[in-house]
């Protein structure tokens, strides 16, 4: 099986955090978006991974070499095959996997590196694909489908503005026959196919589906989103709640008058004094909390803050804050002092 994850987008709906680093990047419980995704991906499908295709921008600035290693290296401690793959031009869905043609072979998930999720995979061999969908109140922002009596989806519409279903996708497929994916968007490349715009992934499970290919709706237990802070925020909550088997509290932190409210994420060397840290807390490698009560907060590596009664709050790294604010969101080697 391959897995190709499409990443290149930046994120502009989480700045002032992308313009350093790309949404995919920004930590979660201690680890990038993506690196969680595919870990949790191969932790639940119960198959030999062969490749996992990365798909990025073109931008140096958020995808340089560092960048490209650590996802190599990503795949590389999962046993996998990495390759990284441009996608020059912003051109929808179908188009980003399209980069990664290469891994469009055989049984193919591809997983969107700008959500998370808990679910149980179970990947029937009797059905041509799998498409993992959340109900949701709002669904005119996603892709939607539409199932008949038998559980069988029936219809695919991208961002809808009347929709009839609320069963949104979330950006997570699975594909037994990877060739009649890459078929079906060449062929939309060739004739200029367009939906809004843009080269779709629903066009291509449309088609695929008009030919007599089944696919069924898979159910996620929980999705968690991280298009804005306080999507990210809410999301490093619920990862911190499940994730009872991680070693989340480094051995190298030290407490001076300080006590840690757990589930928290820490890193290493981060100094605590006279502070209240969690719940729902993720502090990066180094960095310094002093005189502050933190709870449902993340803090990337090499913070120094002081002073603070802070909730709700991403802090970048490098970041010198000393105040009494309630709620930020600080970027990368940001200074503020009240």
């Amino acid at each position: 099986m391959n897995i190709i994850i499409p990443m290149a987008g930046i994120g502009k709906r989480m700045r002032p955090h992308t313009l350093t680093v790309p949404k995919p990047l920004l930590h979660v419980a201690g680890k990038p978006i993506v690196q969680r995704l595919v870990e949790d991906i191969v932790k639940v499908v119960h198959e030999n991974i062969e490749e996992i295709a990365f798909i990025i921008g073109p931008s140096e600035q958020f995808f340089g070499k560092e960048i490209q290693a650590h996802l190599l290296n990503v795949a590389d401690q999962l046993g996998a095959k990495g390759s990284i793959n441009i996608q020059h031009e912003a051109l929808g869905t179908a188009h980003a996997i399209y980069q990664a043609k290469q891994a469009l072979k055989g049984n193919v998930i591809v997983a969107f590196a700008d959500t998370l999720f808990r679910a149980d995979f179970k990947l029937d061999a009797n059905v041509d694909g799998t498409i993992w969908v959340k109900e949701v109140e709002d669904p005119r922002a996603f892709g939607v489908v539409q199932l008949n009596e038998e559980g069988t989806i029936v219809d695919f519409v991208e961002k809808p503005d009347n929709p009839e279903s609320n069963l949104a996708i979330i950006g997570i497929y699975y594909f037994k026959d990877g060739a009649a994916v890459l078929r079906e968007i060449e062929y939309l490349l060739d004739n200029d196919i367009r939906e809004k715009g843009e080269y779709q992934l629903t066009n291509v499970l449309d088609s695929l589906k008009n030919q007599g290919c089944k696919f069924v709706p898979g159910k996620v237990e929980e999705w968690w989103d991280c298009g804005n802070k306080n999507a990210t925020i809410n999301t490093n909550q619920r990862v911190l709640v499940n994730s009872k088997d991680e070693s989340l509290i480094s051995e190298t932190v030290t407490k001076e008058g300080s006590t840690i409210i757990e589930p928290c994420f820490i890193g290493e060397n981060v100094k605590l004094v006279n502070a209240t840290v969690g719940p729902y807390v993720s502090i990066g490698d180094h960095t310094i909390i002093e005189n502050s009560q933190v709870e449902n907060t993340i803090i990337y590596s090499h913070a120094h803050i002081q002073n603070a009664r802070m909730h709700n709050s991403m802090i970048g790294n490098y970041v010198e804050y000393d105040g009494s604010a309630k709620e930020l969101s600080l970027s990368d080697y940001s200074t503020q002092k009240d």
